[in-house]
This record gives structure tokens, C-alpha cells and sequence, in this order.
């Protein structure tokens, strides 16, 4: 069980901008519980109200939630349809809240394959909360980090021939623009809660520079403690994008 370190503070430095969070778990947390997996889901729902909220409370300027991957559509078909109902659900009651805390809602992922209910509730989201200045809360929804290279390579393939893109000035700015994450920030942090260590095909290219953190604790129990003390981790940490600080230059002869 985690415990929360005290006489801790998340302002004496910068936080990220962006945190990024695969949320693992709902279902042993059900199972341990000798609940239905539907049931851990569920649970889970009620954990992204709270650690929204917090994330409000402590000014983060982006949060994305890795919902429904392209590789959750093989579970049983009563899971796939219950998960894809839930965007419905929280937004069907979190949604004048979130209007109220001046939350952005946005997505990425394949939308078009969603069901016609979840779009819906996800579109009235984004609309309603379009004018909105302060936290964006992004829902990676049918989202595949593969999937979403291969399509920016396409489109920038097409681009060059149709003579828009001039393939001699293609790097990794330009690649980003491609992106569905074209207009925020890269993650400084990735969190991955229930003890898993792999990205599981999520931001891949976006994850290059983020720095990881593994909980063992399941989703449905990850407290705004915990997120807190790995964000105070994350301000321990020295950043290089592999170069050097100034201490570990190499003497001269």
C-alpha cells in the first residue's frame, strides 16, 4: 500500500506540463474483490473525477488518459461495449463540472470507429468545453501509438506529392505536425499504475524524453498522494535529453 511522504511540496519547483497516464488495473482490482471486471471499471471511472479534480487543484496544463487502446476491441465483446459506454456515463455527469473548473476536453485516437454514442458525448465534450482556458484533459480513445505513426507517414507522404511538403526539410518538428498531439507539449511524465513496465503502444514518438514512473498500486486506488509524491519525484530528477549539465562537462587538457 503506498504511503504518502509528509513535508513535501510540489511548489518549491516547476511541475511538468504535461502528465501523461496509462491506467492499469481496474480489472485485478475487481478480481482481488471477487467483483465483475465491469465493476473495476467502473471504479475506475470515479478515480479519473478525483485525480481530475486534483489536477485542476494544482494547475496541471495538460492531462491524457490512455482510455481505450486499438488493442482493447479483442476483449469479450460485453467488456469492449461496457468500456465504450463509460465515456458516456462520466461525461454524462462530470461534464457541467468539468465546464465549471474551466477543463478543455480533447481526444486522440481513431474517433471515426467509435460507437455513435461515444462520439456523441465525447463531441458535445469538446464543444461545450472549446472556449475553456485551463486544464486540458485529453482521452486517448481508440488510440494506438503505431497506428498514429503510420498515419502521420502517410499524410506526409501525400503531402509531398501533391508538392505542399518538400521532403528535403523533413525532421522532427515537421514530424510533429503530423501528430495528433500536434498542439500540446510532449509529456515530461508518463505514469503506468498496477505494476506493469512497458508504454503498451501509447505515445510512443511523444514518449521519447518522458520521464517513466511505475506504481504498483491498481487505478481504482491511486490517490492524489500518490501522484503528488511522484511528481515531487519527478522534480528530483535532471533532465539532459542526452547531453551533459555543467558538472558532468569533462575536464580539458
Amino acid at each position: 500500500m503506498f504511503k504518502a511522504t509528509k513535508d513535501k511540496s510540489l511548489t518549491e519547483r516547476p511541475l511538468p506540463e504535461h502528465i501523461a497516464i496509462i491506467m492499469d488495473g481496474n480489472g485485478r482490482y475487481a478480481k482481488l474483490r471477487s467483483m465483475p471486471r465491469i465493476k473495476g471499471h467502473y471504479e475506475g471511472m470515479q478515480n479519473v473525477k478525483r485525480i481530475v479534480r486534483h489536477a485542476v487543484d494544482i494547475k496541471l496544463k495538460y492531462l491524457t488518459l490512455y482510455a481505450f487502446s486499438t488493442e482493447n476491441w479483442s476483449r469479450p465483446k460485453s467488456e469492449v461495449n461496457y468500456l465504450l459506454k463509460l465515456p458516456t456515463d462520466f461525461l454524462g455527469s462530470f461534464l457541467p463540472e468539468l465546464i465549471e473548473k474551466n477543463v478543455i476536453v480533447k481526444t486522440i485516437g481513431d474517433f471515426s470507429a467509435l460507437p455513435k454514442h461515444t462520439r456523441k458525448a465525447v463531441q458535445t465534450a469538446m464543444d461545450k468545453t472549446a472556449d475553456n482556458t485551463g486544464l486540458t484533459l485529453v482521452f486517448a480513445l481508440n488510440y494506438g501509438g503505431r497506428d498514429e505513426l503510420i498515419g502521420a507517414v502517410k499524410e506526409m507522404i501525400a503531402d509531398v506529392q501533391a508538392g505542399t511538403l518538400d521532403r528535403n526539410s523533413l525532421n522532427s518538428s515537421t514530424f510533429d505536425d503530423y501528430l495528433m498531439t500536434k498542439d500540446m507539449p510532449d509529456p515530461e511524465m508518463i505514469i503506468r499504475t498496477s505494476g506493469e513496465y512497458r508504454l503498451s503502444n501509447f505515445l510512443l514518438w511523444q514518449a521519447s524524453y518522458s520521464e517513466l514512473f511505475f506504481s504498483h498500486t491498481l487505478w481504482p486506488e491511486f490517490s492524489t498522494e500518490e501522484l503528488d509524491e511522484l511528481i515531487s519525484q519527478y522534480q528530483k530528477r535532471e533532465r539532459r535529453f542526452g547531453g551533459l549539465n555543467e558538472e558532468d562537462e569533462p575536464d580539458e587538457d
